[in-house]
């Protein structure tokens, strides 16, 4: 029995060595729920319940900013309520009738998750939290976001206020493609224009302990548990990972980047530029555009096994967007591209997909 362990053991050594992907697991983490997806295509590369409902605390915060960002008031000065400066938990310690930078509470929001700045920025942009609330809801339809429902701008607990892992990696996709929100969620110190605050990131995987990550938000409430959405980059590819109810997140996060970028590489698979498109049931063609070259995630072995199939709308002389086409890896969906009708400037690739869903209807395919 002792030579038979032995030589079990030999074996299982040697596999390793002859067959690496055994090495090549997928890794485990803690979190009840998570997804590690990457940012300009929004692949998924690894999910553990990504799609389940669970309330998510502060990472709430990622879309407060991106409203309040994209509202066009950043400069604008915030006279801080009554209301504001009593809400519960975490605090920026804001105080009634101070006047403040919309810009600054932004960066006291997402550096050190003040619920007083959520309250005073929803206050502003939104005229009221309530109004405010319906602004996060509409943004997260239009994203796509559909298990997920906001009831407050900061992530306090609420029956009605929930996302996933999912949800919340394809709010960080999107919101990775503002420069200004990028600038703020990469900040580690951020003074304040008048000097009267001085904020350090609570997001220690940016601050000390994994050199790649360039941005995220921290989370915590007795019933979410820990919730945190990272993003870092390597050799070109920014990677997204979210957790959820995770006890160890700080390792499980590092877990899944380390395993992300050993095992994944950015590949073009489209040119930018001009190409001929039929049209199915016709021999008639159609000239489309490519805005940008298409780049995913794939593993070495995959890249072969890629396949394409081409939409083009009837009405595709009436429109900017004349179809799209989707690629396959052993025929699973892995990314999708709008074909434009002419040349135009170059946008993210995921820009560019949310642009699809919003405007393609009534598509005819073509294999």
């Amino acid at each position: 029995m002792r030579g038979y362990a032995v030589l079990m053991i030999v074996c299982f050594l040697v596999s390793i060595l002859v067959y690496p992907s055994v090495g090549q697991a997928k890794p485990g983490v803690s979190a009840n729920n998570a997804v590690l997806m990457e940012q300009s295509s929004g692949r998924v590369l690894y999910n553990k319940q990504a799609h389940e409902q669970r309330p998510i605390a502060s990472i709430t915060k990622i879309m407060t900013a991106i409203v309040a960002i994209e509202s066009g008031k950043m400069n604008e000065t915030v006279t801080v309520s009554d209301r504001a400066i009593h809400a519960i938990g975490s605090s920026i310690y804001l105080e009634k009738g101070e006047k403040i930078k919309l810009k600054d509470l932004v960066y006291g929001l997402m550096l050190r998750s003040g619920n007083d700045a959520a309250v005073a920025i929803s206050e502003h942009v939104g005229g009221s939290v309530e109004g405010f609330v319906h602004l996060m809801n509409k943004k997260a339809k239009w994203l796509g976001m559909t298990n997920t429902s906001f009831a407050n701008p900061h992530g306090l607990d609420a029956d009605n206020h929930y996302s996933t892992a999912y949800d919340m990696a394809l709010l960080m996709c999107y919101a990775m493609d503002n420069e200004v929100f990028r600038q703020v969620t990469e900040t580690k110190i951020y003074k304040a224009e008048d000097g009267d605050y001085v904020w350090r990131n609570k997001h220690k995987l940016l601050t000390s302990l994994y050199q790649h990550t360039i941005g995220g938000k921290t989370g915590y409430t007795s019933t979410a548990g820990r919730t945190l959405v990272t993003v870092a980059e390597k050799d070109g590819m920014e990677l997204i990972a979210v957790t959820l109810n995770a006890p160890d997140d700080w390792r499980d996060h590092t877990g899944l980047f380390e395993w992300g970028f050993k095992n994944y590489d950015m590949t073009t698979i489209a040119e930018e530029g001009q190409n001929r498109y039929r049209l199915e049931g016709s021999s008639d063609q159609v000239i489309g555009y490519l805005h940008n070259d298409i780049k995913i995630p794939l593993r070495e072995n995959q890249q072969p096994q890629l396949d394409k199939k081409t939409f083009i709308r009837e009405d595709s002389q009436r429109s900017d967007v004349i179809g799209k086409t989707v690629f396959f890896a052993d025929n699973v969906p892995v990314a999708e591209t709008p074909i434009y009708a002419e040349r135009g400037p170059t946008a993210s690739f995921f820009a560019d997909i949310v642009s699809v869903y919003q405007q393609i209807v009534g598509m005819n395919a073509d294999g």
